[in-house]
């Protein structure tokens, strides 16, 4: 604006105090940030001067952006990025069409699941993955649902697997027809490959059952959801709730017996032997933690049939007996974080 002769109507002491706040604030989420190693130049728009060279970055900038040059002028426009130490253009991001927070979102979440070499081929799969789904806007929650799809795609093309093995439980929902009508009509054919039906089936309200509100009797018959918040999250996320409800009433329970008992000397206990797995067994396609187990020892199970759920980047996922066996041992417990290829269940 100065170059130009506009005139701003901005304290820029002020502008010069934000930044340096604002970089103070970028430091301490430093643990989220993908360039944390490459932070901004420090600039006082009050005291420090430009160098010629930048300021005659900003003079072409302009004369290319009045003869309507947009190469020349992104070109020039990047070169001053570059000087203040601002990152570089990510293309991927522009060619999938994603939004910055859905990008950096699949960016932490791989990286909580040490899957960041899967983040390019899923970017470039989020198109696809948008347009079999009916051109959904990629807004939350859609935007998290194909993002997470996409994700589990690269991850089926990286083990040799057909594309759409695995399905997260929300896209499944998505293409069945129950978050709503799509932008654009999804083909029946992959409605049936997702769902196992080619007609579109809206969510059916009067199917819904209330979720029941256990009391916990290893834990002096608490109930599991201890007031209307609580039990609100059970019905809009039970799968998720169940679990952090759980954990609420454990550290409510340790803490009232801690406040109870007397001090004891710590016991070690022994070790038990671990039992070698000789079965079939099913494993994690991805990392994640457990929130669902729906099988025992000793139960049948057919092929096709849910043995167990569990999240990962924020989004359900069943695991599905892959042929008909017997349940020899489940190898996980509620909760447990699992790693990708982790055993989860052997069969006899």
């Amino acid at each position: 604006c100065q170059r130009m002769g506009v005139e701003v109507e901005v304290n820029m002491e002020a502008v010069g105090r934000i930044r340096a706040e604002l970089l103070d604030a970028r430091k301490a989420l430093a643990q989220f940030d993908l360039h944390r190693d490459d932070m901004q130049r420090p600039f006082d728009p009050l005291k420090d001067q430009l160098p010629p060279e930048v300021l005659a970055l900003f003079d072409s900038a302009i004369e290319f952006a009045k003869a309507g040059d947009e190469p020349a002028l992104l070109d020039a426009c990047h070169k001053i990025e570059a000087y203040f130490g601002f990152p570089k253009p990510n293309e991927l991001v522009k060619t999938a069409e994603v939004p910055g927070g859905m990008y950096s979102n699949m960016v932490a979440q791989l990286r909580e699941l040490k899957s960041e070499d899967l983040l390019e081929d899923a970017m470039r799969l989020i198109p696809m993955v948008r347009r079999d789904a009916g051109l959904i806007p990629l807004v939350t929650p859609t935007s998290q649902i194909v993002g997470n799809q996409a994700v589990l795609v690269a991850l089926d093309r990286k083990n040799g697997k057909p594309d759409y093995t695995n399905k997260s439980n929300q896209f499944i929902s998505l293409v069945k027809g129950e978050y709503g009508r799509t932008p654009v009509a999804i083909d029946p054919a992959f409605r049936e490959k997702i769902t196992g039906s080619p007609e579109e089936k809206p969510y059916d309200v009067s199917k819904y059952v209330k979720p029941e509100n256990p009391e916990i009797a290893e834990m002096g018959g608490k109930k599991l959801a201890s007031n209307n918040e609580e039990y609100l999250l059970l019905e809009l996320l039970p799968a998720v709730a169940k679990g952090f409800l759980r954990r609420r009433r454990d550290e409510e329970f340790k803490a009232e017996e801690a406040a109870k008992a007397p001090a004891v000397e710590e016991v070690k206990e022994e070790v038990a032997a671990v039992e070698p797995i000789t079965g079939p067994v099913i494993s994690a396609p991805m990392c994640g933690r457990i929130v669902e187990i729906k099988v025992k020892p000793g139960q049948s199970v057919k092929k096709g049939d849910t043995v167990l759920v569990y999240e990962a980047m924020k989004m359900e996922n069943d695991v599905e007996a892959e042929q008909d066996g017997i349940v020899k041992r489940v190898l996980v417990n509620l909760d447990d974080q699992v790693s990708n290829d982790a055993p989860l269940i052997e069969f006899e």
